[in-house]
């Protein structure tokens, strides 16, 4: 998203024998990228998996917005496997509206059926330690989750 080069794109041509498309001089960062892993879990109740049926997917769209998914109404996720159902990815100018741009995104990411982990995704991007960067690798663990699950009930 901040490079307007599809890196997948890329791995699959390697992947095939083929060489970069690109070089690095032609490599130019603009902007900030935020990726959400959406996963059919339930935050609240400690990850529960929540296999099921989508009965309603209504994905975001617009300028600066990409969902890497195959689902779609009437798709079920399996007891079997990753709880994976997307990849949502935003990209704005800056950091702040990056995030603007994110909880725009989620605000209208419409799944029903099996719960999913956008609430938990509303919430982090929300809170102001995200806002303001001022998050590591245990941030969501010993911040935010203690209460999560009992301001969510």
């Amino acid at each position: 998203m901040i490079t307007g080069f599809d890196l997948v794109q890329e791995q699959i041509r390697i992947a095939g024998g083929g060489g970069l498309s690109v070089s690095q001089q032609d490599v130019k960062i603009s902007g900030h990228a935020i990726e959400c892993r959406i996963n059919a879990e339930d935050a609240a109740r400690d990850f529960l998996p929540s296999p099921g049926r989508i009965t309603r997917w209504e994905p975001p769209q617009g300028p600066g917005i990409r969902l890497d998914s195959h689902m779609s109404a009437g798709a079920i996720i399996p007891p079997f496997y990753d709880s994976m159902v997307g990849k949502l990815i935003v990209h704005g100018s800056d950091r702040a509206d990056a995030i603007a741009r994110l909880a725009d995104a989620i605000d209208n990411f419409v799944v029903e059926g099996v719960p999913t982990t956008l609430p938990l995704h509303r919430a982090i991007i929300a809170h102001p330690d995200f806002i303001e960067n001022r998050i590591h690798t245990r941030w969501l663990e010993q911040v935010l989750l203690p209460d999560y699950g009992k301001k969510a009930a």
